[in-house]
């Protein structure tokens, strides 16, 4: 019988797991939508880039939907704070995603230029910035949210979202989440296209993979001499969800290291990363583009674990009141849901898998553009 604080961590990772699913199926499609106006020439060429991604892109965006129950059955305390922190930001994330569809359903439906060319730019604009917000949201949460909680518990918000948007490190993360899934996109479709697509997409998966690469080891820098938080005491593993009854927090310098001195194993996340990101790179260039496709996922998951592991167990830190952070032990829902949600977590997500792989391979082979040009049922 697994414990409370067991099922915590549990869930912990299981959410780890869903945001790195969520940068590698969602980041796929949002590169290929931010490559769209510079791998396609012609709108034949475009075409064919559209529809390489054409029978997976609302299957994927499900991980969205999906991470974000998870986190209101698993973490329905960080899910009211983070959702009310974040809420301009999330309204510009709905609305961007929003756009998408639209453009997958409408770009072929006037055979125009014009037509075609605004929708391009649907594509690119609702293609990059999710994934800039999805990495700048990482970014603002490594360096301390600004809120806090009142007597009664409820949430106060100490910081404008202007100073979220438009706050360099968290653009310099989402940046590093836009090249991420620029290399996945472009791995994509050099699987799924033939010359010249495949061609100008495999230089532009190199550099979003080797630009990725420096901006990993930067930001290791950047978040190594940083402000970070410590949990010093006062919480109990196997308690109640309660973010004001009194944690002892303390916030000082190369405090997200502090795992990694204690754990060494832990450096396995960010070597990983590192490695899948200088791999990419170097599979696209030796023609192996589904190599340079798993090596991106190897990229995805080590960052989001290097993260996950330099903050565990804080899930939003605060820095107004560095003692009402939410970490696993005070942010997860019931010892009851969580052990009901494992059990389905443990049928369902396989079976997620498996459909996804099969879809994969029934879809699998090239697109040129003389085929979509003459197959009406393709975007």
């Amino acid at each position: 019988m697994l414990t409370y604080a067991a099922l915590k961590v549990i869930w912990a990772v299981l959410l780890g797991v869903l945001l790195s699913m969520i940068g590698l199926m969602v980041g796929m499609d949002m590169g290929v939508g931010t490559l769209l106006r510079f791998i396609g020439r012609t709108d034949a060429e475009r075409r064919v880039a559209i529809n390489a991604i054409g029978p997976h892109w609302d299957g994927n965006q499900v991980w969205f939907i999906l991470g974000g129950g998870a986190v209101f059955a698993a973490f329905p305390n960080l899910y009211a704070t983070s959702f009310s922190v974040f809420y301009v930001v999330m309204i510009l994330l709905l609305f961007a995603m929003i756009l998408r569809p639209f453009a997958f359903e409408y770009r072929s439906k006037v055979e125009t230029a014009r037509w075609r060319d605004n929708w391009d730019w649907v594509f690119l604009i609702s293609g990059a910035v999710p994934m800039v917000v999805f990495g700048a949201a990482i970014g603002n949460i490594l360096e301390g949210v600004g809120f806090h909680f009142d007597w009664r518990g409820q949430y106060h918000q100490d910081e404008t979202f202007l100073a979220y948007l438009f706050n360099p490190f968290a653009l310099f993360c989402g940046v590093t989440s836009l090249a991420l899934a620029i290399h996945q996109g472009a791995a994509m479709l050099a699987m799924r296209t033939v010359e010249p697509v495949a061609s100008r997409a495999t230089r532009a998966g190199i550099w979003g993979g080797l630009i990725a690469a420096v901006l990993f080891v930067l930001g290791g820098v950047w978040v190594a001499a940083m402000p970070g938080f410590r949990l010093t005491g006062g919480i109990d593993p196997n308690g109640p969800a309660n973010p004001v009854a009194g944690a002892e927090v303390v916030r000082e310098a190369g405090a997200w290291l502090a795992n990694f001195h204690a754990y060494p194993a832990l450096w396995a996340a960010p070597a990983v990363g590192l490695a899948g990101m200088l791999l990419g790179p170097l599979f696209l260039r030796a023609r192996h583009p589904a190599l340079a496709w798993w090596a991106g996922a190897l990229a995805w998951f080590g960052t989001i674990f290097t993260v996950g592991g330099a903050m565990f167990p804080f899930l939003m830190p605060s820095y107004s009141n560095p003692a009402q952070s939410l970490t696993v032990w005070n942010a997860a829902s019931s010892e009851y849901t969580l052990t009901w949600m494992f059990a389905f977590a443990l049928v369902f997500t396989p079976a997620v898998l498996l459909y996804t792989q099969f879809a994969f391979r029934v879809m699998r082979g090239k697109l040129s553009p003389e085929q979509v040009s003459h197959d009406d049922h393709l975007y």
